[in-house]
């Protein structure tokens, strides 16, 4: 393998480090001519295309399948199968109904969702200028291979990694690589070989854009899978996603569940056996138990209530694009976001600007000045404001904006914010653009004055304030202009670090008049001032963070940027920040780390310059401790860290294709308030299926105590397995789903989040579980003992009497599960209007199985008449009964925990 086919692979790790001339001799390509179409073949065929391997969609066929891998799922498949095989049709038939419907909302609503993911994901295929054969010309940049001479300039996409050549420089915007806010200045010049990401000045990413720069040339240095986001794909690829909170607490309570049923069946048919009862009998006891020990209703209540919590997202702008993801979201105990783009607006403002006569702050919100100043002083103002203006590359584009680097657009913003007119009479003649050495720009100027024969040309200059600062020899005075003194310049430097310590980003402006264009125009300068810039928070994410801390919640910014610039806006935004953020440079291998290390980290409010592996593996860090981990972000150093955590987060409207591709969620308004919303989404969704699921078993559990102790009393078996079946499927769904539709407690964003191993049912539940469901089992059988010894019923009506009491004690007990403090009355359950719409429903669906003659056929039910209805409605209001006047032995679905 030739030379440069080995750095290919390696990512071209060493040409960084290399002269320019060197690389070129490397990768054996002249620059003036490029490569001839030849040898472009032939490393086509080497290297193959310039393109990386995107994350594969779910087809129709998985998502479907998927909706099978529930242990519910396959209990209710195995006893429908049993039900054929002793040919009892009807329960068969109801029993594939029940897992048909289920698997149609399931995939209905997560093939929708995938295909709205798939809408946000644009892969477009752009061109690129390259030099070969001594001749510029267009092609695919997935046609690009290792030595080809690339042509771009402002605003093009860099295609490839690549090693600038020419002289000139620029200015890149590689926020999506690395996650530095502001463009970093780029030269040919090369660098120590250990140098970090960051700091590779003289290196241009794939995925990154020119801000500024006219010709801008480099060579290719790696493509494709290669490429510094290659490498970013592959550490994407290598991460695991776990298996959501939900899905693994449902999936646990479905085994559960089974073991129960299978215990139960064995247990009743032996001792049905033992005592003389009818086998056949007992095989029709055996399918009534198992049917009646699962909840039939329960993936059905689980699917609709996450779908429910998706498209109530999808209406707030978060787009989900798996069920349990909602749900998932609201288990999270930290969320781990990036900076830019994220908690900041991902566009630079001025914030403070600084003159030798006065300071002005400009408030965050109008951009307007926060005091009132002086005639004169103000004039200093605009006229360093004037020179932003005009010192400028930033255009005016289509939509009324700008387009360009950041910083001028900001400068823009801010002169009209404070009234200066941007269309001069001062035409631009000449511009000397931004230079990596002088760290400086000029343009020239037509002076106000055109009859001003000794120096008709006005020169704006703007650039890094050291090296202004040391081309200026006059200031800036009332009277006009002074002599700039050291001492005056030591104050200058020590105002600008200050300024700097803060996390702000500055440059400084000057200018002076002269008689030819020819002059230099970085001598003898008029020093006028600063302008302090910073990408300013989002205005609503501080109090999306209190929010989220008031919930139990830590937020953890984890950034590519600078750690002063970090703990800036850490500050602002409200994390709880002690010193300066933790240095990517000290987070080193994190799998060797001490227990004490490892708590020092975890402890962390926020990480800078840390890199896409750091972030990944900060993650899984966290995940270790046993956390649930929300990771928000929006570019391709985000991409893997967002794969590995249990719901990853991308911005919709910025965020790359890459994080979009590989996130569970994606905000469409980019807004982290949005994430709030989606906690307590999921917080409400799992506080309600939780009712749901108690539900279901309290009444299912008093259905398997109802029939297990009348088998082994040799009473007649009080509900038939049709009618169990019939009650399981419509009356119990209907109320469960009612209680996964509601709205929640008002304070569920002021409890600490679920511990992370806590089951959807705790031994609290499953004691306060077993207490009712004696309760209700209890006047089941007595309805039944009651309307055959002492009512004198025959069988069918007897047992129609004790399906029917089962029914209503099922409807009335949903009120017992209020939640935690409410009255009895007035309450989450009783303001809940889909209970009430419930109840109507199932009275509705109870009274046509016993009078309306086919289903009364069906089920095998007979009319109660006055005694048998005065019997059913007296005994099932017991237990809601019992609920309101004891209240010791009300359960809460869930328990507050201590802080």
């Amino acid at each position: 393998m030739d030379k440069h086919a080995q750095q290919q692979e390696s990512g071209g790790a060493t040409f960084y480090s290399t002269a320019a001339e060197d690389v070129l001799e490397q990768l054996d390509v002249n620059s003036t001519q490029g490569l001839c179409q030849e040898e472009v073949q032939k490393r086509q065929q080497q290297y193959g295309p310039n393109e990386l391997q995107e994350e594969t969609t779910p087809s129709p066929y998985h998502i479907l399948l998927n909706q099978f891998k529930s242990i519910v799922i396959l209990i209710l498949i195995t006893a429908a199968a049993v039900a054929f095989i002793t040919a009892r049709w009807p329960e068969a038939m109801a029993l594939v109904a029940v897992t048909l419907i289920n698997t149609a909302i399931g995939f209905f609503s997560e093939y929708k969702a995938v295909r709205s993911m798939e809408a946000l994901r644009h892969f477009g295929q752009h061109r690129v200028s390259v030099r070969r054969q001594g001749e510029k010309q267009e092609i695919a940049a997935s046609e690009l291979v290792p030595g080809d001479i690339v042509l771009l300039g402002n605003e093009n996409l860099v295609p490839a990694d690549l090693r600038l050549l020419n002289k000139k420089g620029a200015r890149v915007n590689e926020s999506a690589l690395t996650g530095e806010s502001m463009p970093v200045n780029k030269s040919p010049d090369s660098i120590d070989a250990k140098a970090v990401l960051h700091e590779r000045s003289c290196m241009l990413y794939k995925g990154t854009s020119i801000i500024e720069g006219e010709e801008v040339e480099g060579v290719v240095t790696a493509i494709g899978i290669s490429t510094e986001i290659g490498r970013i794909s592959q550490l994407t690829a290598a991460a695991k996603k776990k298996a959501p909170p939900l899905q693994k607490r449902l999936d646990q309570l479905g085994k559960r569940l089974a073991w129960i049923t299978l215990a139960i069946a064995v247990i009743i048919g032996a001792a049905g056996l033992a005592v003389g009862r009818d086998a056949v009998l007992m095989i029709e006891t055996a399918i009534a138990l198992g049917i009646a020990a699962i909840p039939e209703g329960l993936p059905i209540v689980a699917t609709i209530a996450l779908a429910r919590g998706m498209w109530l997202m999808a209406k707030h702008n978060a787009l989900v694009n798996r069920l349990a993801a909602v749900e998932t979201l609201g288990a999270t105990s930290v969320i781990l976001t990036d900076k830019t783009g994220t908690l900041t607006e991902n566009k630079m403002a001025v914030t403070e600007l600084v003159t030798p006569l006065e300071s002005m702050s400009l408030d965050e919100q109008s951009k307007k000045p926060v005091d009132q100043h002086k005639k004169n002083k103000k004039l200093s103002i605009l006229r360093l404001l004037k020179i932003g203006a005009l010192c400028s590359n930033a255009r005016p584009d289509e939509e009324g904006g700008y387009s360009g680097d950041p910083t001028e657009i900001a400068l823009l913003d801010a002169a009209v914010q404070q009234g200066v007119q941007l269309v001069e009479e001062r035409e631009e003649v000449h511009k000397v653009s931004f230079d990596s050495e002088t760290m400086m720009m000029a343009t020239f100027h037509q002076t106000e004055d055109k009859e001003n024969d000794e120096t008709p040309y006005y020169v704006a200059v703007k650039g890094a304030p050291e090296q202004v600062l040391q081309a200026c020899s006059h200031i800036l005075t009332e009277n006009g202009s002074a002599p700039l003194s050291d001492e005056q310049h030591r104050e200058w430097k020590k105002r600008v670090d200050d300024l700097a310590a803060k996390g702000l980003r500055l440059l400084a402006f000057a200018d002076k008049e002269v008689a030819e264009i020819s002059e230099n125009p970085y001598k003898n300068l008029c020093f006028v001032g600063l302008a302090a810039m910073e990408d300013p928070p989002r205005t609503d994410v501080r109090e999306a963070i209190e929010q989220c801390q008031a919930a139990g919640i830590r937020v953890v910014m984890v950034t590519g940027d600078r750690a002063d610039t970090g703990s800036a806006i850490g500050q602002k935004v409200g994390l709880n920040i002690d010193g300066m953020a933790f240095h990517g440079k000290e987070l080193g291998d994190l799998e060797n780390f001490s227990e004490k290390k490892r708590k020092k980290i975890q402890d962390a409010s926020v990480f800078a310059r840390v890199t896409p592996e750091q972030k990944f593996n900060l993650v899984k860090l966290y995940q270790e401790s046993g956390q649930i981990i929300a990771m928000t972000g929006d570019g391709v150093n985000d991409a893997p860290a967002l794969k590995q955590a249990d719901i990853g987060i991308a911005m919709g409207k910025r965020g790359t294709d890459a994080a979009k591709q590989v996130a569970d969620m994606v905000l469409r308004d980019d807004k982290f308030s949005t994430i709030v919303a989606a906690v307590r989404e999921g917080r409400i969704i799992f506080a309600n299926i939780r009712k749901s699921v108690i539900f279901m078993l309290c009444t299912n559990i008093a259905e398997v105590l109802a029939v297990a102790l009348a088998s082994l009393a040799q009473l007649p078996i009080p509900l038939n397995p049709l009618q169990i079946l019939y009650l399981n499927v419509l009356t119990d769904v209907f109320p469960a789903l009612a209680l996964g539709l509601g709205l929640g407690s008002s304070d569920v964003m002021k409890r600490l989040p679920r511990e992370p191993n806590e089951a959807v049912l705790t031994s609290h539940h499953w004691r306060s579980i077993g207490l009712w469901s004696l309760i209700i089992g209890a006047t089941v059988l007595t309805a039944l003992t009651i309307a055959l010894f002492f009512f004198g019923f025959d069988e069918k009506r007897a047992v129609t009497i004790s399906f029917l009491t089962l029914a209503f004690a099922k409807l009335w007990f949903v009120l017992n599960l209020r939640d935690r403090g409410t009255p009895v009355l007035v309450n989450d359950v009783t303001t809940n209007q889909w209970i009430w719409l419930s109840w109507a429903i199932c009275i509705a669906l109870l009274l046509l199985a016993v009078y309306w003659t086919p289903l009364s056929a069906l089920l095998q039910t007979a009319s109660p008449g006055v005694k048998g209805w005065s019997l059913i409605l007296g005994l099932s209001l017991v237990p809601v009964a019992l609920g309101a006047i004891v209240p010791g032995i009300r359960f809460y679905s869930s328990k507050p925990r201590k802080k």
